[in-house]
């Protein structure tokens, strides 16, 4: 009985064991297989993924930071594999790069790196028959777009293992980026893989498929990077455009997914949407390599279309940056299941299918690039050399911009432009050119004749004609109007004795110093300095006396202050020590934010004095920004980077399901983004609007101002299309045409600032460029002194809008101002902090949150 009882407590123990052991049973059961072209053998040395991951790619969203390891694995064992870091992300997340090649090339990887410079050579001597083409592919830029990661990681297997490729490594470098959004791709996977049963369901209202604000698409600060490759404003574009410039990759796949119900799309894109300084070799390259994917697909069974969509026209986005460098890109998107499956027109769509795709169009342009390779190698080359005679053609033969009021907007550009593998100097002494005055140290020349001509050229480029009059992303981007900074074309004569010195590196500007004394009076700084709300802030945190002057004075040294000055000083009760800490933060970070400040040594300046009732005490602001549903994400996103990043001021995040519910008397402005605010109700606009009248300063942009319209927080009158109008009868075909001709994608416009205007204050000329992305027009407020920002009776500077839409622009309100009880209301119609990018309008919204609540209430409806 005891033997038996022992075998029997044995056989339990054992079978507690296995049970122990075993991991829930998937109902996705994928074979490798399902995923790879026929034909291949692969090296057993190099583990499968399901070996690695302990799950089939496709089961669950691989975690980024396993994807690494396997990555590194990978380089471990083979030598055809390099794995490297080449920067992190805002959440501190490693981006990487594996390089896959022959191991001759991986041993010999910096030398092929320095050679690559010789493509933008045109006097080099090149043998395009031995020189390696390099591939790289891009995935998931849009974080939530997860079927393009994970092929990333069948991608990466079978270029390190498949054995019948080895002697095409001789003459391609693969150069993979499995997640050019690694926050925001984490921020997907946490969800989806939180949310998945075991028995997968792809009903669409399944929690899974829908995912909390703000979604994955963006990064931490929920910017969208894909259109962030020209813009290089955020540490994820910056590391990959280095990568890029050191490089000189001759394709770039960039991996995308598109709506559920669609198919799969590969570039060329729509014709007539190609931007005209796209050259026509590269169009004819794209479409060859699409016979490639087009026989992979069908291979496969897989429906796909082209020529559809998708335009080529800004050249932000990761397939077209490439297309004005001698590059191919290439756009890949796939229909998303949003999960691990859904339901779709199609039937149901699981996430192995997406995966599939993606992988298997990787594979295609691997077999174009070494079948096309000489010639693609050819066109980089050719390119280049042809860029530089079109340059020593050009009438033009540099640009010019600056500021004289501001160091750091300047310093920003010639950086921005400078990360693109562009030359820019920086001026030394002061010129006038057509009587406008460019100062040293605070203006920079960019010549034409060098290798990134056509790239100079679309960061300077006006357009307002087009051969097409729709657009799927901005229609203008002509950087210098969007830092409001001088600029124009030089010709050879006065580029020739221009005094300069060629800009090294990116950094900090440099334009900062302390011109006072630590016994001074005070201290005083121009607003005008792009960083002069982040020392403000910075001074009023540390308990200092901070003032802004309604009007100029005159310092004892003749220098001029003007309207918006920044007065500092101890407090009345202050200690002696006080004193000397001020004296020393403000020396400090004069240095750091490129301004000068200016000791004043006695109270009787010139014009007002420092007792003046035209000077107002400051108070530190507290700034809640309205989040979650019902908010545009991107928007929200730009003000959160402008105040935490640019700025260095903390930001309250205030969900709109907590806006009736927050003590919102601890915040002195309220900043409401873009957005149909779906989720808020009448107890919390009651709440906003007893916030405004208690004093409240709150900053409504775009779509923000109909919701205050229509919930009668204040009112607005918008231009409309006359509904009763007669038109002309279209035919149905037209319908898509003409409803997206009328749409303004992202156009500049001229307008007036009024200066004098708290609103206005750093703004020393009355003109001033403005970026719109919708068609609300406001008409001006009958209260003259409420319109501080107007467009012009010509207004389009640069860009597409459609003619009925112009006509409503003209003389409309770009920026109005509402009277509610004590508090205002700040209405921006356009968008002022568009993609970290408009510099010259974050003033402006820095001035509604510094100096909203001092607007004199009879200057506003």
């Amino acid at each position: 009985m005891k033997r038996q009882l022992a075998l029997l407590l044995c056989f339990l123990t054992s079978l507690n064991f296995v049970f122990a052991q075993t991991s829930p049973k998937s109902t996705t059961d994928i074979p490798l297989s399902y995923y790879m072209p026929s034909g291949f053998n692969y090296d057993s040395a190099i583990p499968e993924p399901k070996d690695f991951f302990g799950f089939q790619v496709g089961e669950w969203n691989a975690g980024y930071d396993q994807i690494l390891r396997y990555f590194e694995k990978l380089a471990e064992i083979s030598p055809k594999a390099h794995f490297e870091i080449i920067g992190h992300s805002y959440e501190k997340r490693p981006q990487v790069i594996l390089t896959i090649s022959s191991p001759e090339n991986i041993a010999n990887l910096d030398q092929i790196k320095a050679d690559r410079k010789k493509l933008r050579d045109p006097d080099s001597n090149i043998d395009y028959a031995n020189t390696p083409l390099v591939m790289a592919a891009g995935y998931s830029v849009h974080g939530n777009e997860a079927s393009a990661i994970n092929s990333s990681i069948l991608a990466a297997y079978h270029f390190v293992a498949a054995q019948e490729i080895e002697d095409d490594l001789d003459k391609i470098i693969i150069m993979i980026d499995p997640a050019l959004n690694p926050d925001g791709y984490s921020r997907y996977s946490s969800w989806v893989n939180s949310h998945r049963s075991y028995n997968l369901n792809g009903d669409k209202e399944n929690r899974e498929l829908s995912e909390a604000w703000p979604g994955g698409r963006g990064n931490h600060y929920w910017f969208d990077l894909n259109r962030d490759w020209l813009l290089v404003q955020h540490p994820e574009s910056q590391n990959r455009v280095a990568v890029f410039q050191e490089w000189l990759p001759n394709i770039y796949l960039d991996y995308h997914e598109m709506g559920t119900n669609s198919t799969f799309f590969f570039q060329p894109g729509i014709p007539s949407r190609d931007h005209p300084l796209t050259p026509k070799k590269n169009m004819e390259l794209t479409e060859k390599m699409g016979n490639y994917h087009a026989k992979e697909l069908d291979d496969i069974g897989s429906l796909y279309h082209t020529k559809e969509s998708f335009d080529e026209y800004y050249f932000g986005y990761g397939s077209t940056y490439p297309d004005i460098q001698g590059s191919i890109g290439i756009l890949f998107e796939q229909a998303s299941s949003r999960g691990h499956l859904q339901e779709s027109d199609y039937g149901p769509l699981p996430f192995s299918f997406t995966i599939k795709n993606q992988f298997r169009t990787s594979l295609s342009s691997f077999k174009a690039a070494v079948e096309l390779r000489e010639e693609i190698v050819k066109f980089m080359h050719d390119y280049y050399k042809e860029s530089i005679r079109e340059a020593g053609n050009d009438s033009n033969q540099a640009y010019i911009f600056g500021s004289k009021d501001d160091a750091a907007r300047s310093y920003h550009l010639a950086e921005m432009i400078l990360q693109h593998d562009i030359e820019v100097y920086s001026l030394n002494e002061d010129i006038t050119i057509n009587s406008v005055d460019f100062q040293k140290e605070k203006s920079y020349i960019v010549p034409l004749k060098q290798a990134q001509y056509n790239l100079i050229k679309a960061i300077f480029e006006t357009r307002t004609d087009f051969q097409d009059s729709l657009f799927y992303d901005v229609s203008a981007w002509t950087m210098p109007m969007s830092f409001n900074l001088d600029y124009m074309a030089m010709s050879s004569r006065i580029l020739n004795v221009a005094n300069v010195t060629k800009l090294e590196n990116k950094g900090n500007p440099k334009n900062g110093a302390m011109m006072g004394e630590e016994n001074d009076l005070a201290f005083a700084f121009q607003w005008s300095d792009y960083y002069a709300p982040k020392l403000v802030y910075q001074l009023l945190k540390d308990d200092h006396l901070v003032r802004v002057a309604h009007e100029p004075f005159t310092l004892g040294d003749g220098t001029e202050m003007q309207r918006g000055s920044i007065i500092v000083s101890t407090k009345r009760d202050a200690k002696d020590e006080a004193k000397t800490k001020l004296f020393q933060d403000l020396k400090k970070l004069a240095a750091e934010n490129a301004l000068k400040v200016y000791g004043i040594s006695s109270g009787l300046t010139g014009g007002i004095n420092m007792g003046s009732p035209n000077i107002d005490v400051l108070q530190e602001p507290k700034v809640a920004l309205l989040v979650s549903t019902g908010v545009n994400s991107l928007e929200a996103g730009e003000i959160w980077h402008l105040l935490d990043q640019r700025m260095d001021m903390p930001i309250t995040l205030l969900p709109t399901e907590r806006v009736s519910s927050a003590d919102l008397s601890k915040y002195t402005v309220i900043a409401m983004p873009n957005g149909n605010y779906s989720s808020l109700g009448e107890k919390d606009f009651n709440s906003i609007k007893a916030w405004i009248r208690a004093g409240g300063t709150l900053i409504a942009r775009g779509g923000a101002l109909s919701v205050l319209d229509k919930n009668e927080v204040v009112s607005f009158e918008f231009r409309k299309e006359d509904e009763g109008a007669k038109k002309e009868l279209e035919p149905y075909e037209s319908f898509v045409k003409n409803t997206g001709a009328r749409l303004t994608r992202g156009t500049i416009f001229h307008a007036r600032i009024d200066n004098s205007h708290p609103l206005g204050y750093g703004y020393s000329k009355p003109e001033i460029y403005s970026f719109r992305n919708d068609n609300q027009f406001l008409e001006p407020s009958k209260n003259q002194y409420s319109n501080p920002l107007m467009y012009t009776e010509n207004p389009l500077a640069s860009g597409y809008i459609h003619p009925e839409n112009l006509e409503f622009a003209k003389n409309s309100a770009a920026l109005q101002v509402k009277s509610l009880g004590q508090g205002k209301v700040i209405a921006f119609v356009d968008s002022p902090n568009f993609r970290a990018i408009w510099y010259g309008t974050n003033k402006m919204y820095l001035n509604a949150i510094f100096f909203g609540n001092l607007i004199k209430s009879g200057t506003a409806d």
